[in-house]
């Protein structure tokens, strides 16, 4: 199931007991190296809290304009995966910036 940065949290309460996976996306979908909207941390704080509060083991997925300087604080709002797609494929070096948000994920777990 997927959250557009203009649906509300409201608009998926109804599926909570039938997903795995939330994805939600930052940027409106349609092309590549758009940046992060920043109104999608509050959105990620509500649905964290939506899934502690139903005691599911739901995903929570973040597509759109996640890069290394942001990572951490995605994972922060509550995200647990990531789609990093130009961050990665517009870099001279993909491993790279790999380890660096690998690192910038680590830091927040030690």
């Amino acid at each position: 199931l997927v959250l557009n940065p203009s649906s509300s949290v409201d608009s998926v309460k109804w599926a909570m007991d039938c997903i795995d996976i939330l994805l939600i996306m930052a940027v409106n979908p349609g092309y590549g190296g758009q940046k992060f909207i920043s109104r999608t941390f509050e959105k990620l704080r509500q649905v964290k809290a939506l899934i502690d509060s139903i005691d599911r083991k739901i995903r929570l997925e973040v597509d759109g304009g996640i890069n290394v300087d942001n990572i951490g604080s995605v994972a922060l709002a509550g995200a647990d995966m990531f789609v990093a797609g130009s961050a990665i494929f517009g870099a001279t070096d993909y491993a790279d910036v790999i380890c660096k948000m690998r690192r910038q994920l680590h830091a927040l777990t030690n």
